[in-house]
């Protein structure tokens, strides 16, 4: 009986992680692709008189993408391309045929075509299958099957995202702009610790390092995020995808422009210990004072990280309730801290300029964590992005309003305005 359970318990741990490796980006874009490309290739042999019709299992490879959106946008590149090259390859074909100097004006013509069509990476696409077509006698089966191939192609991928729904990558995003908020809550206690201690100046140099090493998270923080905005985009499984999408980005923003200030506020420490080198940064009481603050305004960026990455609304209020909190006791510490170094300055003036610093680059990271910075900022930006999409797609604009989405975006922004006041 207990090896019974010991097997059970197995089974379902490996079940556990066979699933959480389904949901990795690079397995489940495998496995979706080869599914794609095999029922492509089955389809085109009884569709295409081609005796191998790769073409179809090709274009079902670069069809499918991570998201849904990516995979649409895509379907379209390409065939737009196919279709185009051989447009240009059948008109090379009936002037000119194939020679050395015809074949370098077919390939600048079918680039060119490429780029007034804007099929963006399937540029060179347009040239391959001009160069496919025309290379071959019978011109006209060659290019109705090359035509049928790419078609059932794009229609297998399109029809393999929308039947396997690729996963919403927003809890991955999620998890990411929470773990750069929580490495930079840890670089500023390190900072808050050599606040209140005795630091050499080299010491303090190795945290303006790894201050400077935040801008490589940034930057995967943001390619998960451009990930989960293109999962959300025409995904019917996402409701208020645009809202979403924009907390997470003005989220990112947000914690950026703390980790720039948060670098600036490193270097201020690195030239204080220069200069008072071998003395504390700090008088012991504003040292503390020091040490206090930079911790909460740590555990602010959690908060502040957490509050834009959680979707449910009473968690969402909770956390908004914490980062009041958290913001204000901030805000008390750092009016502490004002006065202990107005009279450090006045006592020793030499170092007023990188005292004054202090103050000025956390008094930046509070007003950026503000909710009421966030909840402007918040609405301008989707203002932004609704006056783009008006402009850029007057259309799809036309369609929303006739389904009633306005009415659902101001309600969304009035409950953003009220749950951020």
């Amino acid at each position: 009986m207990p090896d019974l359970r010991k097997w059970t318990a197995e089974l379902k741990g490996f079940l556990r992680r066979l699933l959480r490796l389904r949901w990795d980006p690079v397995v489940d874009q495998t496995l979706r692709s080869a599914t794609a490309a095999t029922i492509a290739y089955v389809i085109a042999l009884r569709l295409s008189p081609e005796p191998a019709p790769l073409t179809a299992p090709l274009t079902a490879l670069l069809v499918v993408q991570v998201t849904l959106y990516a995979t649409i946008t895509n379907s379209f590149r390409r065939v737009n391309a196919v279709v185009a090259g051989v447009l240009v390859a059948i008109a090379f074909s009936l002037l000119v045929g194939l020679t050395w100097w015809s074949l370098a004006l077919l390939i600048v013509a079918a680039l060119t075509v490429g780029h007034l069509v804007r099929v963006r990476e399937y540029v060179a696409e347009v040239a391959i299958s001009a160069m496919l077509v025309l290379g071959v006698t019978t011109i006209g089966s060659t290019a109705w099957a090359r035509i049928v191939e790419t078609l059932i192609g794009a229609v297998v991928g399109l029809c393999c995202n929308l039947l396997i729904a690729p996963p919403v990558w927003v809890d991955e995003a999620g998890q990411s702009i929470e773990g750069l908020a929580r490495r930079v809550r840890q670089l500023m206690l390190r900072l808050g610790e050599q606040a209140a201690g005795q630091t050499p100046w080299q010491q303090a140099a190795e945290r303006l390092h790894e201050a400077r090493r935040l801008d490589h998270a940034i930057v995967e923080v943001d390619a998960a995020l451009r990930q989960a905005e293109d999962s959300m985009r025409l995904n019917p499984r996402v409701r208020e995808g645009l809202l979403r999408r924009v907390v997470l980005r003005t989220g990112l923003d947000t914690l950026e422009i703390c980790t720039v200030v948060l670098r600036v506020l490193a270097r201020t420490f690195t030239d204080l210990a220069k200069a008072r080198d071998p003395e504390a940064l700090f008088p012991p009481e504003a040292g503390a004072a020091v040490q206090q603050l930079l911790a909460e305004i740590g555990d602010a960026v959690v908060s502040f990280a957490v509050l834009v990455t959680t979707d449910v609304a009473a968690s969402a209020d909770s956390a908004e309730e914490r980062l009041s909190a958290e913001l204000h006791a901030a805000a008390g510490t750092r009016d502490k801290l004002a006065l202990l170094l107005r009279d450090e300055a006045e006592h020793d003036p030499h170092y007023w300029q990188l005292l004054g610093a202090v103050l000025t680059e956390v008094n930046r990271v509070i007003d950026e964590l503000a909710i009421e910075h966030r909840s402007r900022r918040l609405l301008e930006e989707l203002d932004r992005v609704s006056r783009a999409q008006r402009a850029r797609l007057p259309w799809l604009v036309w369609l929303r309003e006739h389904l009633g989405v306005p009415e659902r975006l101001r309600r969304n922004h009035s409950d953003t305005n009220r749950r951020s006041s």
